[in-house]
């Protein structure tokens, strides 16, 4: 299908989609959300179509004058001033027109570990997760802490989030993978810096519709949770461990005091987990077909260094240093990450030619 074609079916779905919104006949609650959400969606879409057809409806008029002796000079500079314009209309609109993943508009499950370094790993651990919560914040996200395993001295093992609002996978699904810290840690007499890593999980949240899971399928532990160094915070069998029988995948949850909370909170990751699998299999699909791409978003790969001493932040999938590490690590990560998103659409673009 021309792009021509594939722009006027738009504007002509737009038109009615308009027209039902606003006639006379009654449309069943479900059905007006449904239209209502594919009208916002194309708006967008309809306005910088819009913008683009009367731009060069304008550059032909102009043309015309441009033959024009007395006419000449003042079209000349409105019909080149015009044609600049052009690409950036046609490459917005291109973006904008990229197949969309279907997961950018969820909520997302945030999974954070400590990983080589011991006591520092699970201290920077701690930090990102704080960095993440400030982010939700400066985002108008809602950021809802599932579970901490801390080490009782400020570090975290493990911790989970919810994170809800607006576009929130769109915007998080690329903080996937290794990240590696380097500084002097605070009980280091000689000054030197060592390194640590972190891994981070973002994974989309899943509706029972997405994944479903049977209840056979499932193997389910109770037992009392406990605090840093075995120390007792639940004197009942609160403490729940799902495991997934045909995947070994296993989530445990004790942080309610609640055995049915937990258990709500364990099934919600057990499913964001099941449900990231299946992406990332339809993903390395996808990606063996692109000429390349931001990450895999694997756990393993190693995808950003916090240099402390030199006050950094490098991506190294993209190549990009940011500064000013102290602001980053109060949520202020917005360039990075649109950075990313940037890079992820040009690569998407690129392999559509």
């Amino acid at each position: 299908m021309s792009m021509d074609l594939k722009l006027e079916k738009i504007m002509q779905r737009y038109a009615s989609l308009r027209d039902q919104l606003a006639g006379s006949v009654p449309l069943r609650a479900e059905e007006l959300v449904k239209l209502n959400k594919e009208y916002a969606e194309l708006t967008p879409v309809a306005e910088k179509i819009e913008e683009l057809q009367n731009t060069k409806k304008e550059m032909a008029d102009l043309n015309s004058l441009l033959a024009d002796p007395a006419m000449k000079e003042m079209a000349e500079g409105e019909f080149f001033a015009l044609k600049d314009k052009l690409p950036a209309l046609e490459k917005d609109l291109q973006v904008m027109l990229l197949p969309k993943d279907a997961a950018d508009e969820r909520n997302a499950i945030l999974e954070i570990r400590a990983g080589a370094g011991g006591d520092e790993a699970a201290l920077f651990a701690a930090e990102l997760f704080r960095m993440y919560e400030r982010y939700a914040a400066l985002m108008g996200w809602r950021f809802e802490t599932l579970s901490i395993s801390d080490t009782g001295l400020g570090g975290f093992k493990e911790a989970q989030a919810e994170i809800n609002g607006s576009g929130v996978f769109a915007k998080m699904k690329f903080e996937s993978g290794v990240h590696r810290v380097q500084r002097v840690p605070a009980t280091e007499g000689s000054g030197r810096v060592h390194t640590s890593t972190v891994t981070v999980a973002v994974l989309p949240e899943a509706e029972e519709v997405d994944i479903k899971i049977e209840e056979k399928d499932l193997r389910i532990d109770v037992f009392r949770s406990s605090g840093p160094g075995g120390q007792s915070v639940n004197t009942t069998d609160s403490a729940v461990r799902i495991t997934h029988i045909p995947t070994g995948t296993v989530v445990q949850q004790q942080d309610e005091k609640s055995q049915h909370k937990n258990r709500a909170k364990a099934l919600k990751i057990l499913r964001a987990r099941l449900y990231e699998v299946q992406r990332a299999k339809i993903a390395a699909e996808m990606a063996a077909k692109r000429k390349g791409q931001v990450g895999t978003g694997d756990r393993s790969e190693r995808i950003r260094t916090y240099n402390f001493p030199q006050g950094r932040i490098t991506d190294h999938r993209i190549n990009v240093t940011v500064h000013q590490i102290d602001k980053f690590m109060e949520g202020q990560i917005e360039e990075l990450v649109s950075a990313l998103i940037s890079n992820d659409q040009a690569e998407r673009l690129s392999a559509l030619e």
